[in-house]
C-alpha cells in the first residue's frame, strides 16, 4: 500500500528534476543563429565575385591549415623545451624562434587572404563591408563586457568603477524616488 502510494511521488519528483535540470544545462549543439547576417548577401556580391569569392578560399584553406598546424606544433614543441627536466637555453631559443616563424606565417596567411577579398569589392562594397565589421566589432566588445560583468558578479569581485555598476534609472520599480524634506 505505501509502495503505491509513494511510487508516483517518485515518480513525479523525478520527471521534476529532469525538467529544472533542462532548464539550467546548456544545449550541447546551440542551433544556428538565423539572425546572423549573411554578409556576402548585404554586400551584394555579383555571381563571378561570388566564384572568384570562393576560388581564394579554397586555394587558401589547404595552406592556413598546415601553417596552424605548424604553429600547434611549434608551441607544444616551445612548452616541452621550456618544462622539460633540464632547461638548455640554446635549445629554447631555437624553438622560440620555430615558433616565432610558425606565428609569422599564420599571420602573413591571415592578411594575404584579406587583401585578396579585398580586391573583390567594389568602393560601395568596401565601404559597407567597414560598417559591418564596425557593428560586428561593437557587438563583439558589448558581449565581452558583458561576460566581465557577470564574472565580476559570479567571483564576488567589485565594478572597477561607477559606471560598470548596474543601477536602475530613477523612478523605475525598487527605487525610492527623491522626495523633498519638510
Amino acid at each position: 500500500m505505501f509502495y503505491k502510494i509513494l511510487s508516483p511521488i517518485i515518480v513525479v519528483f523525478a520527471l521534476c528534476l529532469l525538467a529544472i535540470g533542462q532548464d539550467v544545462q546548456p544545449p550541447q549543439n546551440p542551433p544556428q543563429n538565423d539572425e546572423r547576417p549573411n554578409i556576402l548577401a548585404q554586400l551584394g556580391l555579383s555571381q563571378e565575385q561570388v566564384q572568384r569569392f570562393r576560388k581564394t578560399n579554397a586555394e587558401h584553406r589547404p595552406l592556413m591549415e598546415a601553417a596552424q598546424k605548424r604553429l600547434r606544433e611549434a608551441n607544444r614543441d616551445l612548452d616541452i623545451a621550456i618544462y622539460s627536466d633540464s632547461v638548455a637555453e640554446d635549445a629554447f631559443q631555437a624553438k622560440l624562434r620555430a615558433f616565432q616563424a610558425a606565428q609569422a606565417e599564420v599571420t602573413r596567411l591571415r592578411f594575404q587572404n584579406e587583401l585578396a577579398i579585398r580586391k573583390l569589392l567594389t568602393p560601395d562594397q568596401l565601404n559597407m563591408f567597414r560598417e559591418i565589421r564596425r557593428r560586428f566589432a561593437a557587438a563583439r566588445d558589448f558581449m565581452q563586457q558583458q561576460q566581465d560583468r557577470r564574472r565580476q558578479m559570479r567571483d564576488g569581485a567589485q565594478p572597477r568603477n561607477q559606471n560598470d555598476q548596474q543601477r536602475p534609472p530613477k523612478g523605475t520599480p525598487g527605487t525610492r524616488p527623491n522626495r523633498p524634506v519638510n
